[in-house]
């Protein structure tokens, strides 16, 4: 039985491009990735020390792509870049994100276009050019969002990022219904409240942290390791047949 399960998951030989894998959700999933065998690709615009001396001491490759989401305009460089330093990619994980909080009176369009560049402008062009790129190579490819739970409420002072999260769950549905002929899935993972680096204000506001925890029927913040098993199922071969879904990981918020 043992060996049978880790047959479900068992990455060995694959290659993951994952976004945002320099810290948080990206770098915890890139690390379960590499777990269960996966060579990593992290893409970010920062250095990714840690994450590269981690997946390294699991036994597995990591390269560092350095790209700017905001300023993305040619998809297909990165992805053949990636390809040089780690071969075919068979796993997109999409996690790179930014927020920026106002009220949406006074939200600033530089504000607005940014996230919206990030998260899903970004994520689109990763997306087609890794979609691609699996076709031409003959992979039965696996890309994976990261959409929240503001891909299905509305939320406070973060307009922009509620509009780019429901475009993600919308992107994620359509994709799927066209590549899934192509043998490549497409799903998306929806954290609920999670303890990184863009929630710090809110768990540091001692009203509004207490207010969301009395809401999430587990009664405690989510941790990046959380995601593990969501990323790992839907990366596996045997979830071949699962495309167009949104899992959610949110200790019980949406069904409170």
């Amino acid at each position: 039985m043992s060996n049978f399960l880790a047959g479900l998951f068992d990455l060995t030989g694959k290659v993951a491009l994952v976004t945002g894998a320099r810290s948080g959700l990206g770098q915890a999933m890139a690390l379960a990735l590499a777990q269960a065998g996966a060579d990593i690709a992290g893409l970010g615009s920062s250095p990714m020390t840690e994450t590269a001396r981690l997946v390294e001491r699991i036994g597995r490759n990591f390269a560092e792509i350095r790209c700017d989401l905001a300023a993305l305009d040619d998809a297909d460089e990165v992805v053949c870049g990636t390809t040089q330093e780690s071969g075919p990619i068979d796993i997109l994980v999409n996690c790179a994100g930014i927020i920026r909080r106002s009220p949406v009176t006074e939200m600033a369009l530089g504000d607005w276009d940014e996230v919206l560049d990030v998260n899903l402008r970004s994520l689109f062009m990763l997306s087609q050019s890794t979609a691609r790129h699996m076709i031409a190579y003959q992979r039965a490819g696996r890309i994976i969002n990261v959409a929240s739970l503001l891909a299905f409420q509305g939320g406070t002072r973060v307009a922009a990022y509620a509009a780019a999260k429901h475009g993600v769950a919308g992107l994620t549905r359509a994709m799927a219904n066209e590549l899934a002929p192509k043998g490549i899935t497409v799903n998306a993972i929806a954290p609920g409240y999670m303890a990184t680096a863009n929630t710090e204000a809110l768990r540091e506001d001692a009203q509004r942290s207490a207010e969301i925890l009395a809401r999430i029927p587990m009664g405690r913040w989510g941790a990046p390791d959380d995601l593990a098993t969501a990323v790992l199922f839907l990366a596996a071969p045997a979830s071949a047949y699962v495309t167009g879904t949104v899992v959610t990981v949110d200790g019980g918020w949406l069904v409170r």
